[in-house]
């Protein structure tokens, strides 16, 4: 496996997704906000509508999908592995000690649930007689849940020079990113063939560094990276991903796209995403606005090897930037040419289709007027089940890390 991505619409040859667990079952009225939700998805059926989604994929494109749930539990195998990735995990309770009491009491597949699911008090007592636990509510939790883990696209992107290993700015997000890295630099299916570029070394062992998340990271063209500068991703961490690619003659451009920091703009993918060499799908009104775009280019490189960065700021439509990247650019908008659509649709991913293949997306089924100005413009754009997936507020691109692609 390559393990580094020249476009977003070459044909799919493999795929990370993770099928919604026990964690969506944590939610409740009272927690939501904490775990950046705004509803409750009813799990049963959002279990359908994900396998519908994956075995789409699989069907349509032949590609290996990669499972979270089976490589963490291939992983945690190693003894060393699993014994860090349970005191990280118990950090938030100031519980670390007790990882080598958990561990041998739980197979290696509750393990890998737990550290996803979370695990609560109560439910842990029936495993482990511990005074730490005495004086503990019944339904708090020991380990956390991660809800979020469906989306796939978060804690790490593959680009054209490797893997950027994302830190997330949410506390109830960041061990989506610890076990990421943890697979990438243990499984044997990736160690070997991924290059990390992000975060540098060395390594911080609080994992303090600038934040960064995956749907905020778009392979633009083959010479061009945009990044989003948005509530979730930090201008530090764009700046040191620049350094990083640029060494090489693979990127030429970073841009840095700057976000309005609104829930509705979460990510640079719900404002926009590539479908083929010159065609893309948008959100008008993100796209018409006009905010600062940094471009970051190679100046030279200093007497210790370090890329020296020059810096061009353009006060610029995303659209415009888009233009100047991409040849003979075609735009289809979200929702049509109707403002209330696209803003309805856009709030539910209308603009994060995933592309598997040059003009192949698959889309919301719910999305019914971009899904027809898609098809009008020659996509051919295959529909998934979205009532509970989409109560997230992520779309098909959110939830799919694209690995490997055809080369152009």
């Amino acid at each position: 496996m390559n393990l580094k991505l020249k476009s977003e619409f070459g044909t799919l040859k493999a795929v990370l997704m993770h099928r919604p667990g026990n964690e969506i079952d944590r939610l409740t009225p009272y927690n939501i906000e904490q775990y950046l939700f705004e509803d409750m998805p009813y799990l049963e059926v959002m279990q359908r509508e994900h396998d519908e989604f994956r075995s789409l994929i699989k069907g349509a494109t032949g590609a290996t999908v990669f499972r979270l749930m089976d490589l963490l539990i291939d992983v945690l195998i190693d003894d060393n592995l699993i014994l860090d990735s349970f005191k990280f995990a118990l950090q938030d309770a100031k519980l670390e000690h007790l990882a080598e009491d958990i561990i041998p009491r739980l197979s290696t597949a509750e393990c890998a649930n737990a550290l996803i699911a979370g695990i609560k008090v109560g439910e842990l007592r029936k495993k482990l007689k511990s005074p730490h636990l005495l004086d503990l509510p019944e339904h708090s939790f020991v380990i956390s849940p991660n809800p979020n883990t469906y989306f796939m696209r978060d804690p790490a992107a593959v680009v054209q020079t490797g893997v950027i290993s994302c830190q997330m700015k949410f506390p109830s997000r960041k061990r989506e990113s610890y076990i990421m890295r943890m697979i990438f630099d243990n499984h044997p299916v990736f160690k070997e063939n991924y290059k990390l570029q992000y975060p540098p070394a060395p390594v911080d062992p609080n994992g303090n560094y600038p934040t960064i998340e995956g749907g905020d990271i778009i392979v633009l063209s083959e010479k061009a990276l945009a990044i989003g500068n948005s509530e979730r991703t930090d201008a530090a961490s764009i700046l040191q991903i620049a350094q990083m690619v640029l060494r090489s003659d693979e990127v030429e451009r970073v841009y840095e796209v700057f976000l309005p920091h609104k829930r509705n703009f979460m990510h640079l993918d719900t404002v926009f995403t590539i479908i083929d060499e010159n065609l893309v799908v948008t959100y008008p009104d993100a796209m018409q606005a006009v905010l600062e775009t940094r471009i970051h280019r190679k100046k030279g490189v200093d007497e210790l090897g370090n890329v020296i960065i020059e810096t061009e700021v353009l006060h610029k439509s995303i659209l415009s930037i888009l233009e100047n990247e991409i040849e003979h650019l075609e735009v289809i908008k979200c929702g049509g040419d109707n403002p209330d659509y696209a803003s309805r649709e856009q709030w539910y991913d209308g603009a994060n289709v995933f592309a598997i293949g040059p003009r192949r997306v698959i889309s919301y089924n719910r999305n019914i007027h971009t899904n027809r100005a898609l098809r009008d413009a020659g996509v051919e754009v295959l529909r998934i089940p979205s009532s509970e997936l989409s109560r997230g507020l992520g779309g098909p691109r959110c939830m799919t890390m694209a690995l490997d692609r055809v080369e152009f």
